[in-house]
């Protein structure tokens, strides 16, 4: 049946932005999604081919032929893609878990439901149906791959390429209601990569603009649709047990008491366009553990990334150049509720939350401190943003934390203007007011009474084809904090300016190259140089889909009193030598201020990282990190490694099980430190995990992990702790 509907002879559709807008067919018949297309609804649909490679390419023919099927039902778009292949050997398809595609190829949609060029939402699949959903914000040019919606998927590997087929429920989008016709912009996207990742599309996409869905095509239809409710109860259940001892190898592990715990989370559509959460006792922790970092010789405090879906949820709407909005100083939330979405030009989105523990960072201007307290607060965040002609953007935000003897509030307005294709300018300024507990104050150092401090960011970038810069310029005082985020530095102000070229090629060994010179001079609030850099940075793009960086910096940087002269070489690459294998590694040399002893060392860093997909359900991520530390001398001050590991068998597109092995060790040479310190540190973890979704909301989870250390003190790796759980959650969607 297929092969009769794509060998039909009928007219094609161009989709070029400036063709007739086209009309999305209603049908009254459904789709079975398999892979297979042999349904009615197929040969009705709209038709639009693939013509354009634009990247690398610039808008060139495209190197194989993709068509897309489009309809609607007034319930649900469908679409269908069939990837034409001369060589379907060479297709890169992996089961894996939903939102991580990997190296390989996959088709999409892209819908800008307002139609207004700021807001896509994105559904891709690949081969063999694996899903990746994500949004897009063009106006603060990034995208949120936490959001999730719950659509169907299936793609067939076919004798000259592959078909995928989709169903995509309209209530999981965002629209205007409307009588007539909807207008919605629209792009589809092929990613073939074989030597070089090609991207194919429906659009000539302009280089030279900054703003990527106002170029979208348009498109009509679903006349009448309108959006549900969109009531969904997750009601979820978790138990777990852990065993641990605060003093390892001197106590044995303590076995607490399992615990078993209910919770529900409801979502709710306030309007078509808004949607309203709440969450009630439900299991607020991440399934998964995170990525080790290196935590010696750092300054600063480090900085996870969040992994609950809670807060994931929406997470990209609370972005902006300061980052005075950061969910994982929420530690551990009882219960939280929030509220997001667009209603015409205004956005906004908000939570709270009542949190058990509360974590406090101290920021500095050579350093930062942090500890939690064993009190509750309470959190509130809340932001509105106001749009304008040409995706320009007025907003504000507040976040305010309160608990016993201590409150911090922030409150700010920003600003985005797009004053053309080419230029924009970026502004915020935020205000602050702390109050501590007294005996916090005192431990760390901190003002004890109220205090209020201001927070500024400015911007302005230019970029075409060709040519791009930037200049920027942020403060911020000693006093100001934002405890609902992450601003680890305070007490300094930066000036930065850069410029550089870019070069495109067709049809050369390589493809894009990219020369960067910058100057970046940052100050204490007394006046203080804390450091003075100049930038040379060179990237690359070639074959086999490698990608060369190095970066060259050299200036003065301040410690304890005393301005340090350096120079620094950073040299980036990864290649794919092969369809399922990607191969990389990070590497820092040259002049490190070892803060521990205060004094000029030679730093070397390694960072190679492995990801290999063995065969279609084997995949194993490899993640190290070796840091050794000298003299100038030659003696050296410590060896650092880390070591991250994850193997994971993929079932189908449903489960998976995984394995973690993590690993960190320090070896230092107790004679080049000013205090006594351990001369061998060690840690071990494991986690095994088994996770089934039925969709990002239906799921179940059952895990073990535990923990050794290994110090001067002990014989041997000692275990610290040891725990199992289990998670189950249910949406019922109404």
């Amino acid at each position: 049946m297929f092969k009769r509907v794509a060998l039909a002879v009928l007219p094609f559709i161009s989709m070029a932005a400036n063709a007739t807008i086209p009309e999305l067919p209603r049908t009254d018949r459904s789709i079975e999604v398999d892979g297979l297309l042999d349904e009615m609804v197929w040969e009705d649909a709209l038709r639009v081919e693939l013509e354009y490679e634009n990247d690398p390419g610039e808008n060139t023919p495209a190197p194989v032929r993709t068509v897309a099927y489009l309809a609607e039902d007034g319930e649900n778009l469908f679409v269908a893609f069939k990837a034409y292949d001369p060589q379907p050997e060479n297709i890169r398809a992996w089961l894996r878990d939903r939102d991580s595609l990997g190296p390989g190829d996959f088709v999409g949609i892209s819908l800008d439901t307002f139609n207004d060029g700021r807001r896509s939402f994105n559904f891709y699949a690949n081969p063999l149906g694996v899903q990746f959903d994500q949004t897009t914000d063009d106006v603060n040019n990034n995208s949120d791959v936490s959001w999730d919606a719950i659509w169907d998927s299936a793609g067939r590997i076919v004798d000259d390429g592959y078909v995928v087929e989709m169903r995509i429920p309209l209530n999981q989008l965002r629209f205007q209601d409307m009588d007539g016709n909807q207008t919605w912009g629209f792009r589809v996207v092929r990613k073939y990569p074989r030597d070089r990742d090609v991207s194919i599309s429906n659009m000539s996409k302009d280089r030279g603009r900054n703003c990527k869905i106002c170029q979208y095509p348009k498109l009509e239809g679903f006349a009448g649709s309108k959006q549900s409710k969109n009531l969904e109860i997750v009601p979820t259940v978790t138990a777990s047990q852990l065993r641990t001892t605060e003093y390892p190898g001197a106590e044995p592990l303590d076995t607490e008491d399992a615990v078993v715990d209910g919770g529900v989370t409801i979502r709710y559509g306030l309007t078509p366009e808004v949607t309203a959460n709440l969450a009630i006792n439900p299991d607020f922790s991440q399934i998964e553990s995170d990525g080790i970092q290196l935590d010696i010789n750092n300054r600063f405090s480090l900085r996870y990334p969040e992994k609950r879906p809670f807060f994931l949820e929406g997470a990209d709407y609370f972005n902006m150049p300061l980052q005075a909005v950061f969910t994982r100083s929420v530690v551990d939330p009882e219960a939280a509720g929030k509220i997001a979405g667009k209603r015409g030009v205004h956005t906004i989105a908000a939570f709270t939350a009542r949190d058990e523990v509360t974590s406090l960072l101290f920021p500095g201007a050579t350093g930062s401190d942090a500890t939690v307290l064993e009190q509750a607060n309470t959190v509130f965040v809340g932001r509105y943003s106001h749009s304008l002609a040409s995706t320009s953007t007025l907003g504000g935000v507040v976040t305010a934390r309160d608990g016993d003897d201590y409150r911090n509030i922030v409150g700010g307005v920003d600003a985005r203007w797009r004053i053309n294709d080419n230029h924009e300018f970026v502004a915020q300024l935020l205000h602050s007011q702390t109050e501590y507990p007294l005996d916090v104050a005192l431990e760390f150092d901190q003002p004890q009474d109220q205090f209020s401090g201001d927070a500024l960011f400015l911007r302005h970038t230019f970029e075409n084809r060709d040519w791009f810069a930037e200049v920027l310029h942020w403060q911020i005082d000693d006093d100001f904090r934002a405890d609902a985020g992450f601003m680890a530095q305070s007490g300094s102000e930066q000036q930065e300016v850069s410029f550089g070229r870019k070069w495109h090629s067709d049809e050369n060994w390589w493809t894009r190259m990219r020369l960067r010179g910058a100057y970046e001079v940052k100050d204490r609030e007394d006046g203080q140089l804390l450091e003075d850099t100049y930038i040379v940075q060179f990237t690359m793009n070639g074959p086999l889909q490698s990608w060369f960086n190095v970066n060259m910096r050299t200036g003065q940087e301040f410690d304890d009193g005393q301005l340090y002269d350096f120079d620094r070489v950073n040299v980036s690459t990864r290649v794919q030598p092969f369809g399922g294998l990607v191969l990389g590694i990070h590497s820092a040399f040259g002049d490190e201020i070892d803060y521990t002893n205060s004094r000029l060392a030679n730093q070397q860093r390694l960072t190679p990282f492995v990801s290999w997909n063995v065969n279609r359900h084997l995949l194993l991520n490899l993640n190290g990190t070796r840091l050794e530390l000298d003299t100038k001398g030659g003696s050296r001050i410590f060896d650092a490694d880390v070591v991250d590991a994850r193997l994971t068998w993929q079932f189908n597109m449903r489960s998976y099980v995984r394995l973690i092995l993590q690993q960190a060790d320090v070896e230092r040479n107790p004679d080049e430190y000013v205090d006594p310190v351990d001369q061998h540190t060690s840690d071990r973890g494991r986690q095994l995990l088994y996770s089934w979704k039925m969709n990002p909301r239906t799921v179940f989870f059952l895990g073990y992990s535990d923990a050794y250390i290994d110090e001067d003190n002990l014989d041997s790796l000692v275990a610290s702790d040891r725990s199992w759980f289990m998670k189950i959650g249910y949406a019922w969607a109404m």
